[in-house]
C-alpha cells in the first residue's frame, strides 16, 4: 500500500510547466536549424562574428549573478513560485527583467556568431513568448504580493531596459 502525503498530492496535481531556460534552449536550436537549413545571406562576416560571444557570455554571467542575488535575498527565481521579497537593487535598477533581457542579448550574440540573416527571426518570437508566457504572469503575481511597492518599482524601472 502506498501512502501519499498532502505535499505529494500537491506536487502530483501541478501541471508540468516549461521554464524559461528551456524556451531559451529551444530558441538556440531553432537558430541553429535556420542557419543550417535556410541560412540566407551572410550579414556578419568572419572574423567580426566572433564578437557575438561577448553578449552571450555576459548574459550567462548576468543570469548567475541574479540567481545568487535572489538566493541572498531568500526569494525564488522560478517564475511560477511566489516571491518572498521584491528585489530592486543590482541589475534590477535598469531592468525589471534582467535575465530575460540577457537572454535576448545572448540570442543576438548567437545571431552574430552564426552570421546569417535567417536566425534573427527567432529573437522577436522568443521575446514575444517570454513576455506573454512569463513576464505578464510574473508582473501580476508581484503586484498582488507587493502592491504599491511593486507599482512604484514598475513606474521607475522599464520592463526590458
Amino acid at each position: 500500500m502506498t501512502t501519499v502525503s498532502a505535499g505529494d498530492e500537491d506536487a502530483a496535481d501541478k501541471p508540468k510547466r516549461i521554464l524559461p531556460p528551456f524556451v531559451f534552449l529551444a530558441a538556440l536550436v531553432a537558430m541553429g536549424a535556420l542557419h543550417h537549413f535556410l541560412p540566407g545571406p551572410e550579414v556578419v562576416p568572419v572574423p567580426w562574428n566572433r564578437l557575438g560571444w561577448i553578449p552571450f557570455v555576459a548574459a550567462i554571467a548576468l543570469a548567475f549573478h541574479v540567481k545568487f542575488k535572489f538566493d541572498k535575498h531568500g526569494t525564488t527565481i522560478k517564475p511560477y513560485e511566489a516571491s518572498a521579497k521584491l528585489v530592486t537593487d543590482g541589475p534590477f535598477r535598469w531592468s525589471r527583467n534582467p535575465i530575460y533581457a540577457g537572454m535576448i542579448a545572448a540570442l543576438l550574440g548567437v545571431f552574430a556568431v552564426l552570421g546569417t540573416l535567417s536566425s534573427i527571426v527567432v529573437v522577436p518570437v522568443f521575446a514575444w513568448v517570454i513576455r506573454s508566457r512569463f513576464i505578464e504572469m510574473e508582473e501580476r503575481m508581484l503586484e498582488e504580493a507587493f502592491g504599491d511597492d511593486y507599482r512604484a518599482f514598475k513606474a521607475r524601472v522599464r520592463r526590458w531596459l
